[in-house]
């Protein structure tokens, strides 16, 4: 059976999962800033409960962002000396993905538009279907005022809104059934997306495991 590690630091949240011998165990701890500290540990214990080495891991996914600068550095750096030193491919999953999928597990919802509050008054914006039970992207993925934030053209029916960039819901001209301002990335269900790429042997090396910012420009206030 295949056992697969999957890490998330993009945003406040920081999260770990492992899938072993069909089996999931994960950690998830809210803990802005100490990811870098906490990362690595967490891992660790993690093998520990599965009572196996981290060499016996086939491929490590990690969340690619978008989301906190430093944050998915972090999960960048870590995820590329580990797969480097194991030498194991690895499994890229949008931050934005992950949180849909996590909406589609706890709320039972199909239809999915994902906000992060990117500050500079932009979100990261994207709106995810399900199909056979793994969230799939519909449309783009953008950093965009909360103003321009639209579901994608020809799609019907009712929409969630996750992620902590629907505190602008009322600047979001999108109508949604309900939403969940508090959802954050969990590696559960960056482990679920990863699984299903995975199977269709979308897995790369170490060196192409980059982030995805969305924004050139992360750190200077537009003018």
């Amino acid at each position: 059976m295949t056992t697969l590690l999957a890490l998330d630091t993009a945003t406040e949240a920081c999260s770990v999962a492992l899938l072993h011998d069909g089996e999931v165990l994960s950690h998830y701890e809210v803990i802005p800033r100490l990811h870098a500290q906490r990362l690595l540990p967490m891992i660790q214990t993690l093998t520990a409960e599965a009572g196996i080495a981290l060499s016996a891991v086939d491929a490590i996914a990690f969340g690619r962002g978008p989301g906190a600068f430093t944050g998915v550095r972090i999960a960048v750096g870590v995820v590329q000396g580990l797969a480097f030193a194991l030498q194991r491919p690895v499994l890229p999953v949008s931050t934005l993905a992950t949180i849909a999928q996590r909406a589609y597990r706890e709320h039972a919802v199909e239809q999915v538009a994902v906000a992060i509050d990117a500050r500079m008054d932009e979100v990261y914006w994207g709106c995810y279907r399900a199909n056979q039970g793994e969230m799939q992207l519909a449309g783009l993925e953008a950093v965009l005022p909360p103003e321009q934030a639209y579901l994608p053209r020809g799609v019907s029916g009712e929409w969630f809104g996750a992620g902590t960039g629907w505190c602008h819901a009322a600047r979001i001209p999108t109508a949604v059934s309900a939403t969940n301002a508090s959802l954050l990335p969990h590696a559960e269900d960056l482990l679920r997306l990863a699984s299903f790429a995975w199977q269709r042997g979308e897995a790369v090396e170490a060196d192409q495991a980059q982030p995805v910012y969305l924004r050139d420009n992360v750190a200077t206030p537009k003018k």
